[in-house]
């Protein structure tokens, strides 16, 4: 699985080649004059031949040569970071970007069946994760390739043979560092599993902590806390014991080429055989055989990061390899001025294969009449909502808006004609007034206040403390639910859509305020059609026509009051709620 992730990493980098040219340039003008400090320290030191016997004149153009070295190194050492860092850092934004931009093609079925806090951590955890791999992975590439080249070629020019020895004994440490990388890999996957679903549960457990407290919950999500953080522990612990086996055994390969290097030169500083060398020419080769040997330290005392981020990397591309919102057809027109007529024909339609929900359902909606949607739970009301609006599409049958497939129109057109207050209210961290202008962002103050005075809010936000520019907190958890709804449908006047759908817009209201709002309803969808799921009936007494749904098939329809003089399904839910009979 290394090779695909490690390719598909790489086109990422590709459109900061340029960059990625410099850091390696970089690192070899660094590396060679790193290289070239050993053989002028070697030279000093065939200057200084015993007590009183030092050669100044030769050693200080030597001296000179090397400080000019070691600040020529510092300067290009920084130009490499500086490069990789950048390119590493673009690299990631892009992912990040991409990764963003997927959540937003996703059909909601995918964001329906995920957790959403193993999403936020694919987007946020496993991003960085990468970035880190990318950033060590990089830096460790071009500066260890350009080493290991380049010692081989000083240590070949000072002596083939020892050369010959230290590559025959190179191979153990690849050997050794690649056998433990193979056996940490697995739990680094499950690390980053085990922490997406951690991320997943807190996430859950603090959004719904006021739920979590009310059930005395708490001793059980603790529980529950616990076997997941275990899980992580355990795959931690494993994947960081062995990754942390790899840089003292590797240390303890190169230890030996070191070993093996000092001891053939002392044979042939002594015996002049293979070859006769100098004292300094053996210091030389012991600094470039610790330098040929670094990379493969700084290789596996990374290894954790590396894994971390191939792990990581594997998780943020099996995301986007998700399956996508199927696109608009490229023939999909635009849908202008929709009058508002709807008709549903004989669809079918249910969230799993194995349980149908609803078939061969049909209905008609004349421009601007108001139907009702009304039924047990679970009967799908709501799953029409999400049909109108294409958040899913329909297995059979048709759903025609003034007489156009919405098959056959782009899904921003199509969704650009409905107005929707849901039961959950949704706001963002913002201003009250960039929350109801979420739909018209453009909109004057005057607009906006007209919007809110319609929503009977107007009154509620001027007695905030900066009004319509009062900030709202994540979620609006500064506000009560029922003022949040009441923002929400002040959003979705602001827009005055031709189609509207009330999805229990007014179940977090209470009794007097929402006569208000049923006065402000009624005046917004006059010669609008209107869908209104409800399952407080005495809402929609007044709506043109009833559509009383059971087990995903629609078991009646007509006005309220036909309905009541049947006495059949729609009569019994009604005298349910105000009898308290039973169904």
């Amino acid at each position: 699985m290394k090779k695909p992730i490690l390719k598909r990493l790489i086109r990422y980098m590709k459109p900061y080649l340029p960059i990625l040219t410099g850091a390696f340039v970089s690192a070899v003008i660094n590396v060679l004059l790193t290289l070239y400090g050993p053989i002028l320290v070697g030279h000093a030191i065939d200057q200084i031949l015993g007590a009183g016997k030092v050669d100044f004149e030769a050693l200080l153009p030597i001296l000179v040569q090397l400080l000019l070295t070691v600040v020529g190194s510092a300067l290009f050492q920084w130009v490499q970071a500086y490069c990789t860092n950048k390119s590493a850092y673009e690299t990631v934004r892009d992912l990040r970007i991409q990764t963003y931009r997927k959540i937003n093609t996703l059909p909601l079925s995918y964001i329906d069946a995920h957790s959403h806090g193993d999403i936020i951590s694919r987007l946020v955890n496993d991003v960085d994760q990468v970035s880190d791999g990318l950033l060590q992975g990089t830096t460790q590439f071009f500066t260890g390739i350009v080493t290991i080249l380049g010692t081989l070629l000083f240590m070949l020019s000072i002596s083939p043979a020892i050369a010959l020895a230290v590559v025959l004994i190179t191979p153990l440490s690849i050997f050794v560092a690649a056998m433990i990388a193979r056996l940490c890999h697995k739990q680094f996957i499950r690390q980053q599993a085990a922490q997406g679903e951690l991320t997943g549960f807190v996430e859950e457990h603090i959004s719904g902590q006021k739920i979590v407290k009310t059930f005395a919950f708490e001793k059980r999500a603790q529980e529950t806390f616990e076997a997941i953080n275990g899980r992580l522990y355990e795959s931690g612990v494993k994947a960081q014991f062995y990754s942390s086996l790899s840089n003292p055994s590797t240390r303890f390969v190169n230890n030996l080429v070191y070993a093996a290097v000092a001891i053939l030169g002392s044979v042939c500083v002594i015996t002049g055989m293979p070859a006769a060398l100098t004292v300094g020419q053996v210091q030389s080769f012991l600094a470039y055989a610790n330098q040929y040997t670094k990379p493969f330290n700084d290789v596996t005392a990374v290894i954790t990061q590396i894994q971390t981020a191939f792990a990581s990397a594997r998780r943020l591309f099996d995301f986007l390899d998700e399956a996508e919102e199927t696109s608009d057809s490229p023939a999909a027109a635009v849908l202008h001025g929709a009058a508002g007529q709807v008709d549903v024909n004989n669809l079918g339609f249910s969230y799993s294969k194995e349980s149908r929900l609803i078939e061969n359902l049909s209905f008609h909606a004349e421009p601007g009449s108001h139907i009702a949607i009304v039924g047990p739970t679970g009967c799908g009301k709501t799953t029409i909502i999400n049909l109108l609006m294409r958040f899913y599409d329909a297995d059979r049958g048709t759903i025609l808006i003034d007489g156009k497939d919405v098959r056959t129109v782009t899904r921003a057109s199509l969704r650009g004609v409905f107005g929707m207050v849901l039961q959950d209210s949704w706001l963002f961290s913002g201003t009250v007034r960039e929350n109801i202008a979420y739909g018209r962002p453009n909109a004057s103050l005057e607009q906006v206040t007209a919007a809110a005075k319609a929503a009977h809010v107007h009154s509620f936000i001027m007695r905030l403390p900066q009004g319509y520019d009062t900030v709202i907190r994540e979620d609006g958890s500064n506000f009560s639910q029922g003022q949040r709804q009441l923002l929400c449908i002040a959003r979705v006047m602001l827009v005055d859509p031709p189609i509207f759908i009330l999805d229990e817009a007014t179940s977090s209201i209470d009794t007097r305020t929402e006569v208000h709002i049923q006065h402000a309803f009624d005046r917004m969808i006059q010669g609008r059609t209107s869908f209104i799921v409800a399952h407080r009936l005495s809402t929609i007494q007044n709506a043109d026509c009833i559509l009383v749904m059971n087990q995903g098939h629609i078991v009646e329809q007509g006005t309220h009051t036909e309905l009541l003089r049947k006495n059949g399904f729609y009569a019994k839910l009604y005298k349910s709620q105000f009898a308290g009979a039973q169904i």
